[in-house]
């Protein structure tokens, strides 16, 4: 059995995983902390590199938020509601705060989504629900994420039958993704934030994952 405070570091390192990072710097030759909205997700690979490489991030993203919510609750003997929560918050953390690249990273919906897959899938499946109609009606990624987040924060309060200390992490998912999009809102405000096929190179600051 392994003790849950290191399981919680071992989901954070997962999270720490700079996919984009890596996959920009070792397969493209590109940093893109310096291109772009010089934010490491998979909005920033898209408008950077293009899909294929955006897809590859966008699954190791979520993958890295699953796989310690799924797995690491096996391992801790403790049969809590509460460690998958803190296992998942931990992969978040280390998604948008990653010790590999100086403590940087991307937005963390990506992310987040893989913990929600794994903790409270209705959440999830709202939440993309949230993001694709947002997308269609504003074409901007920030709009998406942040409606997104807000689906998965009600959703928290309305469904029946869950843990509290999983209510509560709906609800910072919700409060933490739209924190992270606090640049994104001061350019929404100001009429400056970018949408997808508005004609933007790669300098556009609209990343939202």
């Amino acid at each position: 059995m392994t003790t849950p405070l290191l399981l919680t570091l071992a989901a954070y390192a997962a999270g720490a995983v700079p996919s984009a990072f890596w996959v920009g710097r070792l397969v493209y030759g590109k940093d893109l902390r310096t291109l772009g909205s010089c934010n490491l997700g998979a909005t920033n690979v898209f408008r950077v590199l293009g899909w294929r490489p955006a897809i590859v991030v966008m699954i190791v993203d979520v993958f890295k938020g699953f796989a310690p919510v799924w797995w690491f609750p096996g391992l801790d003997g403790q049969g809590s509601a509460v460690w998958p929560v803190i296992y998942g918050a931990a992969a978040i953390v280390g998604h948008v705060y990653s010790f590999w690249v100086g403590f940087k990273g991307g937005k963390g919906v990506a992310t987040s989504a893989g913990v929600l897959v794994a903790i409270a899938p209705v959440a999830a499946l709202a939440g993309l629900g949230a993001w694709l109609v947002a997308m269609a009606v504003t074409r901007t990624v920030s709009i998406a994420s942040m409606a997104a987040a807000l689906a998965v924060g009600i959703m928290g309060i309305v469904m029946p039958g869950v843990d509290l200390p999983v209510r509560l992490f709906l609800g910072f998912i919700a409060v933490f993704v739209i924190w992270a999009h606090r640049s994104n809102i001061r350019r929404l405000l100001a009429g400056t934030e970018p949408r997808m096929g508005d004609g933007s190179d790669g300098g556009d600051r609209g990343e939202s994952t």
